[in-house]
């Protein structure tokens, strides 16, 4: 059984920084970029989350939920390309905000559909923070694809048994950190922290690959009622539009930053 890469860390990992007794102007910001304060929270000083360390009990909870979820492992090619025109997969949503490895080979640049729908929210509240993509270095794997890797990855999961990579449901998707800033990076752990809390993905930071791994769950976007089955609200329609001479409420107020997270998760950064 192998380990989570979070967990085979080398030994030669530098310790999560403690940036409570670091002023903020001893972090400069990077050329060109805003300075982001994800940990703000009404302090003068920085507090920099640890960084979200994978572990076995998460590796073991991903392959839980996508059986619960009825999600299968990928063998082979042929069975992708099935899986692609029958619309079970859809490409990453690429975006100004959101790039992809352009090493990864065409067919294996797709995934679940309400990971898609994490993506765009991620990759447009950052674009919103920062001004620059994220960049998805790996999505949906076949069964024979992990295989292959295993060769030049120790680190990399298995592709066969009980516990097995779940890049392989097509559900999970790797953001690069590579390009990233300690702000960037700061800025992710806050933003992905109360969905982890609230049970709809699962992270693991990797620090060999230098990525976030992040299993996206179906309860993230859950699917709509189809619109003949919608049953009215107050002031709506039996299409779930506004009843004449009802105004359309307003759209929720997206969380960009980590002041708007943290308000919205009981507590978080308390």
């Amino acid at each position: 059984m192998r380990l989570p890469d979070a967990i085979r860390a080398p030994a030669h990992e530098p310790s999560p920084p403690v940036m409570e007794s670091q002023p903020e102007r001893d972090i400069p910001p990077p050329a060109g970029k805003p300075v982001a304060k994800p940990a703000s929270l009404g302090r003068k000083r920085i507090v920099m989350l640890p960084p979200m360390r994978g572990s076995l009990t998460s590796l073991e909870r991903q392959n839980e939920k996508a059986d619960a979820e009825g999600l299968e492992r990928i063998e082979d090619e042929e069975d992708l390309s099935d899986r692609i025109a029958r619309r079970f997969l859809v490409p990453v949503p690429v975006s100004a905000a959101l790039t992809v490895n352009q090493e990864l080979p065409e067919h294996h640049r797709y995934c679940r559909p309400w990971t898609a729908r994490f993506l765009s929210d991620l990759a447009h509240a950052h674009a919103a923070q920062f001004h620059d993509p994220i960049d998805v270095s790996s999505a949906v794997r076949t069964v024979a694809y992990q295989k292959r890797l295993i060769v030049v990855n120790g680190n990399a999961a298995a592709a066969e048994g009980d516990i097995v990579s779940p890049h392989l449901t097509g559900a999970t998707i790797d953001i690069a950190k590579k390009e990233m800033s300690r702000q960037e990076i700061g800025w992710m752990r806050y933003w992905l922290t109360p969905l982890q809390a609230a049970g709809k993905i699962d992270v693991e930071e990797e620090f060999q690959q230098a990525c976030f791994h992040i299993t996206v769950y179906k309860s993230y976007a859950p699917p709509r009622p189809a619109s003949s089955t919608l049953r009215a609200k107050p002031g709506q329609s039996k299409t779930g539009q506004p009843a004449p001479g009802q105004q359309k409420p307003a759209p929720a107020k997206p969380l960009h930053t980590a002041r708007d997270i943290a308000s919205a998760v009981p507590g978080l950064g308390r």
